[in-house]
């Protein structure tokens, strides 16, 4: 299986409200960036949506290193927050609806089909790839307007 390290980041301007998304993906030597936003979202949702996608560009089966500054992301499988979610037909431990269920049902498919391991870093600290990935992410949604 091949190796692949994957930064992401999600961010919003108001919580809901304009929101982008960046990652990094490296493999061997080759970097390529990707984002993209959305005009009325959440911060949850872009922070998903920048896992979701940077997985959905892996062409083959991969072991990927994933690095997130979102604890929603990275607990809900550290955690194992979504095994109970699913167990529970998608409800949380107070029995309330799981908000982004469809994300997170597409993200756990993808993972499924490689091996996933959660990393969370300290945002807006000294992770160059992790402030690149702010950055990516802030430019989308300046790109919406």
């Amino acid at each position: 299986m091949e190796n692949v390290v994957i930064y992401t980041d999600g961010a919003c301007s108001g919580n809901p409200g304009p929101g982008g998304w960046g990652a990094i993906l490296k493999y061997n030597d080759v970097e390529k960036e990707i984002s993209g936003g959305s005009k009325e979202t959440t911060n949850n949702i872009m922070e998903l949506t920048a896992v979701i996608e940077s997985l959905k560009m892996l062409k083959v089966e991969c072991i990927v290193e994933l690095y997130s500054d979102s604890a929603y992301v990275v607990n809900a499988f550290l955690q194992k927050w979504i095994y109970g979610w699913m167990k529970n037909g998608w409800k949380t431990a107070n029995k309330e609806p799981v908000k982004n269920k469809e994300l997170w049902q597409q993200l756990y498919s993808l993972t499924q089909k490689h091996e996933v391991h959660f990393h969370k870093v300290k945002g807006h600290s000294d992770n160059e790839y992790n402030n690149r990935c702010d950055d990516l992410a802030r430019n989308a949604i300046h790109n919406l307007e």
